[in-house]
This record gives C-alpha cells, sequence and structure tokens, in this order.
C-alpha cells in the first residue's frame, strides 16, 4: 500500500495538480499516516451508511408535505424526477472520479485532485463544517420525535435534552468500535423504515388507488416547474374552499434536499472491499434507488389521499405528515401509524448517527495530513483494534454537544430552530461543494488530461457540467427560499449568519492554502493527497477472501 501522492496517466504531472499549479512530479511520503480498517465493509454496508444519511421516512414525511402545500403542490413527485436526473448526472461523473482516487475525505480529495489544493481546502472546509452541524440538526430532530412519542404513547413527560444526550453519547461510543457494528445498526432501522414506506404505498396501489384517481399529472417532470395555484378544500372550515399559492422553487428545493447525504459513499472507500468497483457502483445505485424510492412513495401518498385533498392537508402544517398517516390509517390500521411514527424518531437518530461517521471521517482525513503540526498523531489517529477514527469521532462527538447544549440553555426549540437552521447552514455549504466537485471531474479528466482511458464526452465532462449547473441553481434556490425553509427560526442570528459562516469557513481554508504554499510547502503539497493507492493488493486481498 503507497500512503502518497499518486503517480496517474501523464508521468510528467502530480495525481490531481491543480489548474495554475506549476507541474512536478513530487511525491509525498505517507510514513506514520494511520488507515482506517481496510476490506471492513462491502456494497451492502456501503449502501446502508449512504442511505440512511437521506433518511427516506424523514425526508418523505418532513418534506414532502412542504412540496406539496407551498411549492409545486400534487406535482411534488415531478420535483423528485427532476431532482434524480440532475443528481444521476452528477453522480456519473462522481462515480468516474471515485474508480482512480480512493480518499476518506471524498469532496475534499476530489476537488484537490481536480482543482488544486487551495480550492481543495476550502472545499474540505466547508464539507468539514457540514457534516458537524448535521449532525447536531438531526439531534435536534430526533429529540422533537422522541419527546413527541414518550408523551403521547407512554405518557412520559421527557424533556428533548435528555434525548439528545442519548443519542450523543450513543454515536460516540459506536464510532469507538468497528464500523461494522454502526452497520448493523443502521441497517435494522434503514430496513424498517423502507419496508413501512413501502407497506404505505402498496396498500394505496393493491385498493385501487385514492378519492380523486392516479394522478399521472404528478409525474410529469415539466410540471415539476409549475408554482401552485389551485382551488381546494379547506381543512379549517369544512364544506368550503380555498386557494391555494406556492412556489416550484421550494417544491424543487426541498425535493433535492431530501437527497443530502447519498454522496458520503466515497469517504468510505478506504474501508470497503475493492473500493475501485465498490464505491462508483454504491454512488448509482444510491443516487437512483433513492430517487425511484423518493417519486414512488411521494406519489403513491398524494394518491391516497388525492392531489387536491393532500394540498389542503399539507397547507394545515399541524397535521401535515396526515399525507401519510391517512392511508395507513385506512388501509392498514392504527398500530400502522403509531409504527410510523415509532420510526419517525429511529429514522431520524440512524440519519444523525450516518453524519457522525461521515463528520469523524473528515476530521480524521484533514487531521492525518498534519496540517498543523501534531494532528496526524490525535485526529488523523486510527484505533489499533478497532480500526476506527475514535479521536476525530469523540471531537466531533464533543463539538456536536456544545452546539446542542446552547441552542438548549438559550431555550430554542429542536426541531423548528435546532434542527433547521444547523440543516440549512450544512446544507448551504454541501450544494457549493457538489458544485465544485463537479467542475473538478471535468478538470481533472479533460484539463488536467488525467487517466485518458477514462474520459468521455458524456460522463466526465457533459454529465458532470450539467450536474454543476444544476448544483448552482440549486443553491440559488435555497437563497431564495431560505426564509421560508427557516419558518419562525429565520429572525434568529445563526440564520443571519448562515451565509457569513459558509464563507468564513470557505476563505479559512483558501488562506490556509495559501500561506502554506509559501511558508510551509512541504505542508502544502500533501493537502488532499493522502489517498488510497494500492488497487492491486486491495484487490488480492479481496479475491483471497
Amino acid at each position: 500500500m503507497t500512503d502518497s501522492i499518486a503517480q496517474h496517466g501523464d508521468p510528467n504531472r502530480t495525481s490531481g495538480q491543480g489548474i495554475g499549479e506549476a507541474s512536478t512530479n513530487t511525491r509525498v511520503s505517507g510514513d506514520g499516516v494511520q488507515r482506517l480498517r481496510r476490506n471492513a465493509v462491502g456494497l451492502p454496508g456501503v449502501l446502508f451508511m449512504a442511505v440512511a444519511t437521506a433518511a427516506p421516512i424523514t425526508a418523505m414525511v418532513g418534506n414532502v408535505p412542504i412540496a406539496v402545500g407551498f411549492g409545486n403542490g400534487a406535482n411534488a413527485p415531478a420535483g423528485y424526477i427532476v431532482a434524480t436526473i440532475v443528481l444521476g448526472l452528477f453522480a456519473l461523473g462522481y462515480s468516474a472520479m471515485a474508480k482512480h482516487i480512493t480518499a476518506t475525505g471524498a469532496f475534499y480529495g476530489y476537488v484537490s485532485h481536480g482543482l488544486g489544493r487551495i480550492v481543495g481546502l476550502a472545499a474540505g472546509s466547508m464539507t468539514t463544517m457540514a457534516y458537524v452541524v448535521f449532525e447536531a440538526s438531526l439531534v435536534g430532530i430526533f429529540s422533537f420525535f422522541a419527546h413527541n412519542f414518550f408523551s403521547q404513547h407512554l405518557s412520559m413527560n421527557i424533556s428533548w435534552i435528555w434525548f439528545a444526550l442519548f443519542m450523543l453519547i450513543v454515536n460516540a461510543a459506536l464510532t469507538y468500535f468497528d464500523i461494522n457494528l454502526t452497520v448493523k445498526v443502521l441497517g435494522i432501522f434503514l430496513i424498517t423504515e423502507i419496508f413501512m414506506l413501502s407497506l404505505m404505498a402498496f396498500s394505496v396501489i393493491f385498493t385501487g388507488g385514492g378519492p380523486q384517481g392516479w394522478s399521472p399529472g404528478s409525474l410529469n417532470p415539466i410540471n415539476a416547474f409549475h408554482n401552485l395555484h389551485e382551488v381546494v378544500p379547506s381543512v379549517l372550515h369544512p364544506g368550503k374552499t380555498v386557494v391555494a399559492t406556492g412556489a416550484a422553487g421550494i417544491g424543487l428545493f426541498f425535493a433535492f434536499w431530501s437527497w443530502v447525504g447519498f454522496e458520503s459513499t466515497a469517504m468510505y472507500g478506504e474501508e470497503s472491499r475493492n473500493p475501485k468497483k465498490v464505491i462508483p457502483l454504491a454512488i448509482m445505485v444510491a443516487v437512483i434507488g433513492i430517487g425511484l424510492f423518493y417519486v414512488f412513495i411521494s406519489w403513491s401518498a398524494i394518491v391516497g389521499v388525492g392531489p387536491g385533498n393532500a394540498v389542503a392537508i399539507a397547507q394545515d402544517t399541524n397535521n401535515a405528515g396526515n399525507i401519510f398517516f391517512q392511508p395507513m390509517q385506512e388501509h392498514i390500521g392504527t398500530w400502522a401509524v403509531t409504527l410510523f411514527e415509532f420510526l419517525l424518531m429511529t429514522g431520524s437518530y440512524a440519519c444523525g448517527m450516518a453524519f457522525h461517521n461521515c463528520s469523524a471521517r473528515y476530521i480524521y482525513a484533514i487531521g492525518r495530513e498534519d496540517l498543523i503540526p501534531g494532528l496526524r498523531k490525535t485526529l488523523g489517529a486510527a484505533h489499533k483494534v478497532h480500526g476506527s477514527p475514535y479521536v476525530a469521532g469523540f471531537v466531533q462527538s464533543a463539538i456536536a454537544t456544545i452546539i446542542v447544549l446552547w441552542f438548549y440553555f438559550t431555550n430554542r426549540d429542536p426541531y423548528a430552530e435546532l434542527y433547521t437552521l444547523m440543516a440549512i447552514l450544512g446544507t448551504m455549504a454541501i450544494l457549493i461543494v457538489q458544485a465544485l466537485t463537479s467542475f473538478s471531474v471535468i478538470s481533472y479528466f479533460h484539463i488536467l488530461k488525467m487517466h485518458p482511458e477514462s474520459a468521455n464526452w458524456f460522463r466526465t465532462f457533459l454529465a458532470p457540467l450539467l450536474g454543476g449547473i444544476g448544483m448552482i441553481y440549486v443553491s440559488w434556490l435555497l437563497i431564495q427560499n431560505r426564509s421560508f425553509a427557516a419558518g419562525t427560526a429565520s429572525k434568529d442570528i445563526v440564520f443571519t449568519a448562515t451565509p457569513w459562516i459558509v464563507i468564513a469557513f470557505g476563505v479559512a481554508g483558501l488562506v490556509y492554502a495559501i500561506a502554506s504554499r509559501y511558508l510551509a510547502p512541504e505542508r502544502y503539497e500533501i493537502i488532499g493527497r493522502v489517498v488510497l493507492d494500492d488497487t492491486h493488493e486491495r484487490e488480492e486481498e479481496t479475491q483471497d477472501q
């Protein structure tokens, strides 16, 4: 195994030499770099980790009603089709990069190799921040669901902070041990929530649809761009009607938001079996699989209650989840609704656990490059027995705990403020980095001429170009609609500071990289370059097992 700058393609180029960087043939030694446990997970394990971060049940029950009630109405499933297409294009280039670069810091490594170390460190800084706050965000929504479930069904009025601390402690413990333990826990939660969502969908299909027909227009991608303007029954005043209006941009943004986390597939390459094959496949399976599932589930829920009724229900924010609960109640029974509510709690927990693993690996990936002396032996340390990024995991837990406690002691709501504000902050950073990653793919294969055998006019040029433009469009949607997405928290100081926090982390990465280039060139050379360069050895080991 070689822990170094990998030499691929043109021998006169350093792998991933950035645009504008001098052509060199320098190799950076990886002596002392600790590795995560090799061959720990296969394709199913990687998929469990990636799909769990997308949190299907939370994404559906949390985002679909907003898209239906205030976005593109009953055409919300069409928005998921558009998102599947755009993210599929992005994933084509992303998976092509994964075939040649196995980096625990995924986006960080890819952007560094395609657009240079300076932009790469800025991307790594923003991505690390995003995953750090995502765990705190999911702690908020898990605590909200847990508090409500225990209060309504068990008559136990437990403060949300105790559920939050429980989640933080368990996540820290699971990250300490072998990744397979986390995969097993996530697998159980994920399979159960997918089963229940599918049960709801098939109950609608097998009972002949809903009261207003099959709504084929909901599956027309063109309709995703139609603003909601419809006369619907009034939920508050039965027998009367109201005019429901919405903006298609809101529906499209919440559709894209439902995918955040799928990109984490690439960061498990170092721990997977035969990463050059498993990771590219996992990326495409995750994107297309999640997309088709979201389209089917959202469409069946709208059919189940009727398109017009769905809009009316969704505009009643206190009962918007009935778009899903009502078909369950009618076709399966009360027990299914109760189980559904329980799975909202466990699903959000699984999502938070997966993001905890993401952030720990990003902190570890940057730490082991020793950009600040001493980090390699601390943040960049891997457990000698379990092969886990245990120090980075504990640091992530500490940061998330501080964020959660700050929201608690300032009397902020775990759902409306902790979950929402941290999700918007992280999503804004991730969307920017996804756009940079798309353009880094084009640069890597077509400007730097790396791996010409893999360069393709569609997969490594047109697809990532369209995907990158799509990411910029979604970023614009977020900026345009972020006040709506924040809801009652839109006046919070954290909301106001969100763009500046993202900019600050990006600039910090840029400044450090530029300073290192002139003041510590040996540290500058290693930025984003600790990658796995042992393809043949790993393939042979896998075949021997």
